[in-house]
């Protein structure tokens, strides 16, 4: 899949006070644990995404998959792309991290699609004018942040 090709629907990010090996294990953990829920198997069903379970390598990795994503690119605390496709739309969500001053890192989250035909049209509609694909998004960058945070913390080896 040509993500650059994908038109640009929105990016979230945030500061997080965590190293980057931090960061990365709570992406995984995060992503992991919001799309392997019952109902994100269920909304897979019904839109009809091609990878509907939990499968390849762990940690994430090249490969790896989880209801409506399957991961394109791996770099371990820098990049995460997973890319997904169902009825009514083709699309990726790339992750980056980078260090800023003051020992924290920027995770960013841009998301991509092509919502084709009418349906298309209708889902993006749905799930993107709305306001819920914002909602939701920025909800599990902060969720990634959170735990993160709580990693760094919870490990006095980690906090030099």
């Amino acid at each position: 899949m040509d993500i650059a090709a994908l038109p640009r629907i929105d990016e979230h990010a945030t500061l997080v006070a965590a190293r980057a090996d931090d960061v990365w294990q709570a992406l995984g953990e995060t992503l992991e644990e919001s799309f392997g829920r019952p109902r994100s198997a269920r909304y897979a069903r019904l839109v009809g995404v091609a990878d509907r379970t939990a499968s390849g390598p762990r940690p994430l990795a090249m490969g790896s998959a989880f209801p409506g994503f399957r991961v394109a690119d791996a770099v371990p605390g820098r990049q995460l792309v997973l890319v997904g496709r169902h009825y009514f739309s083709t699309y990726a969500l790339v992750f980056r991290m980078e260090e800023t001053e003051g020992g924290r890192m920027r995770l960013r989250a841009e998301s991509r699609a092509r919502f084709p035909g009418p349906g298309g049209a209708l889902y993006r509609l749905l799930v993107i004018s709305s306001g819920a694909h914002a909602l939701l998004t920025g909800r599990l960058v902060a969720a990634v942040r959170h735990r993160a945070e709580r990693l760094r913390w919870a490990s006095p080896t980690r906090n030099a």
